[in-house]
């Protein structure tokens, strides 16, 4: 079977070596492969598919524009309105959203204390999953930091419709002052000025959903504080994503491993 994960810019995604290293743990002979796919072209590649596929793990800029391609969405997909995750079954299309749980996990893997309240810098497809992860973990407010408010709206709706009727409020990024026990960007490093990561200074654990470069200057600034990294949610989101694909249990400290060698 072929699985890949597709996006654009996708010649730095770890994902290949998470899910071969998983393969290879479980004695599987599946491939997974990285391939360029602009914003505009999941249709046309999903349709360009043969029997031997099996699954796809989605990056920027296509989990939004996963879900009317879809013949199945998940619980978490609608809710997060992204899918970072298909699965071809039957000549059908499932998406599902392993972003949310997986950023559940790796907080909780890092950090076993209250979440009231988060700041999120970026508002983007990642922003939502991320910020209902941490409503799941019982925020009641979530803060978003963006470049852009006007552009915000979608993932401010997303949010809202977690079940705990959380409080959403939008600021930007150059004025904006992070609250709650959680800090997370969302956003790229080289947007991470000195003057904002100056303004990030306060919160007690910080994290960090890039993994290239790192350490970002986010993370690089978070030394005495908890530190949730990107590698982290992509080991938990790409161990759901196997078992989703395969029916397996994940090796996950295989897949950690692969990741690690990989980044350094």
């Amino acid at each position: 079977m072929r699985c890949a994960v597709l996006g654009d810019p996708i010649a730095h995604s770890l994902s290949p070596a998470l899910h071969r290293a998983g393969y290879a743990a479980v004695g599987l002979d599946w491939t997974y492969e990285a391939v360029r796919v602009p914003a505009g072209g999941l249709g046309e590649h999903l349709a360009g598919l043969d029997d031997s596929w099996r699954g796809l793990s989605l990056t920027m800029p296509l989990k939004r524009e996963a879900l009317p391609l879809a013949d199945v969405v998940s619980a978490r997909a609608t809710l997060a309105g992204a899918a970072n995750t298909l699965v071809l079954v039957d000549g059908e299309v499932h998406a599902d959203n392993t972003d949310l749980p997986g950023a559940a996990a790796a907080v909780r893997e890092r950090y076993d204390g209250p979440v009231t309240a988060a700041t999120v810098l970026g508002a983007g497809a990642t922003a939502a999953s991320v910020g209902l992860a941490l409503c799941d973990l019982g925020a009641r407010e979530v803060h978003l930091l963006a470049r852009d408010p006007a552009r915000a709206a979608e993932t401010v709706t997303a949010i809202r419709r977690h079940p705990g009727a959380p409080a959403v409020d939008v600021d930007t990024l150059v004025d904006g002052r992070p609250t709650g026990e959680l800090l997370v960007s969302t956003i790229p490093a080289a947007a991470q000025t000195e003057e904002l990561v100056a303004r990030c200074g306060e919160a007690p654990v910080v994290f960090e959903v890039v993994y290239d470069p790192w350490p970002t200057p986010l993370a690089a600034s978070a030394a005495g504080r908890v530190l949730v990294s990107g590698l982290d949610l992509l080991v938990h989101q790409a161990a759901l994503q196997f078992e989703i694909f395969t029916g397996l249990p994940a090796p996950l400290a295989q897949m950690r491993a692969a990741g690690e060698r990989a980044l350094a």
